[in-house]
């Protein structure tokens, strides 16, 4: 017999041997098995019974509470979105009612901002660091937030810490100039001069037309007689 035909006789048995070894595990432990694909369909089938029985109509019924609450929100009755108004749920409510559905987490973000205009800053970045969205413009606008609050607190470090996080994240034509100015304004607080001038030029470089680069030679010309 050729080496060639021993050596595929030989790979056919190992092959063999394996599925024999296969066959054999299954038999000796068919129970578990079966318990365990059991057990995966119970929790496919459990998350989307879950899904379609109780997380879409809670979903529904803390959007339809949301709208009183954002109501008084753009009227600035910021007590009243916050913790409603005896009929109708504020976003303090809706957080603890539906606090795992998307208007819930929404919430999180009103809450943190009326929290900040009631002048309760420790309260505003405890709601708004709960708050997670994959939405740029609604991320970036609770890190600001935290920022903003921050500097209420005169914790200024960590204000520019969240302003730079807030430039960052996403770069664009609306936000970024925003939070690079902010972070610069601060950096000039902290008598951080070089970093100040380092934001006040990205404003010039990339984002001249924005309303904050309408006027950032001043603050760039202001900030080098300091250096």
């Amino acid at each position: 017999m050729s080496k060639k035909k021993e050596s595929t006789e030989a790979g056919f048995q190992s092959v063999e041997n394996a599925l024999s070894k296969t066959e054999q595990y299954i038999e000796e432990n068919q129970r578990s098995l079966s318990i365990i694909v059991l057990a995966i369909v119970i929790v496919i089938g459990g998350y989307l019974g879950y899904k379609k029985f109780y997380l879409e109509p809670n979903n529904e019924e803390a959007a339809a509470a949301m709208f009183y609450a954002q109501n008084y929100f753009e009227q600035d009755s910021f007590r009243l979105a916050l913790e409603g108004d005896g009929a109708n749920y504020g976003f303090l409510d809706i957080i603890d009612e539906f606090g795992i559905t998307k208007s819930g987490n929404l919430a999180q973000l009103y809450a943190g901002i009326c929290f900040f205009k009631m002048g309760l800053y420790e309260d505003a970045i405890e709601n708004l660091k709960k708050f997670d969205s994959n939405d740029i413009l609604y991320t970036t606008m609770a890190l600001g937030a935290i920022g903003d609050s921050y500097v209420e607190l005169d914790e200024l470090e960590t204000a520019v810490s969240f302003y730079i996080k807030a430039a960052q994240r996403k770069k664009n034509e609306v936000t970024t100039p925003v939070y690079s100015k902010k972070a610069g304004l601060v950096y000039e607080e902290l008598k951080e001069y070089k970093k100040a001038l380092e934001c006040y030029e990205i404003i010039l470089k990339d984002y001249p037309q924005s309303d904050e680069g309408r006027d950032i030679e001043r603050y760039i010309a202001t900030v080098k007689m300091k250096i």
